[in-house]
Order: C-alpha cells, then structure tokens, then sequence
C-alpha cells in the first residue's frame, strides 16, 4: 500500500469533517441524545485497537498516543453508559404518590 501525500490527506480529513458536521447538523434535537449515546458505545473498538497499539508499541511516542487514546476512549464508553442509563430511566413509571399512605 502506497503513502499518500500531506495534501491529499488533509484534504480526505477536511471533507470528513465537513460530511460529519453536516450529518449531525440535520439530527433532530429529540433523537440526539439516543444517538450519540449508542454511538459513544462504538469507542469499544477504539479501546481494543489502543490495546493492540500500546501492545506493540516501541517507541515513547506510539505509547504516549496509545495511551491517549486508550483514557478517551474509555471516558467516552463509560460517559455513553450513564447517559444511556439515564435516559432509559426517563422511561420507567414512577410511583404513585397518594398510593402506599395509609390506604
């Protein structure tokens, strides 16, 4: 597999996230939260390539990246869990108030 060069890299990440702010812009508001919650999910496949990064790594650099990518990955698994679980208790019926006084 050939290197591509700086400019024909920059130019695919300009157009990723140009792609990426126009998909979300459109998002409505409501289905927002749902969405990102079971997107944050995804970084579990971060986490396993950080693995596999910081397992071969040999340099201090690789590992320094790695590792990076290993906390905010993780940050972002856990962050998507509680809002996911928050939002699933949104959905839960609450106790009734006048029940359970006396009646």
């Amino acid at each position: 597999m050939t290197d591509l060069p700086l400019v024909i890299e920059l130019t695919i990440l300009v157009l990723a996230a140009f792609l990426g702010f126009e998909v979300i812009a459109k998002v409505p508001t409501m289905l927002h939260t749902p969405l990102m919650s079971g997107a944050n999910f995804i970084h579990g496949i971060v986490i396993v390539g950080a693995i596999i990064v910081l397992g071969t790594a040999e340099d201090a650099f690789t590992k320094v990246i790695g590792f990076a990518a290993l906390v905010l990955a993780t940050a972002n698994v856990v962050g998507g869990w509680f809002v996911t679980d928050r939002m699933l208790g949104m959905f839960k019926r609450r106790p009734d108030p006048k029940r359970g006084q006396g009646e």
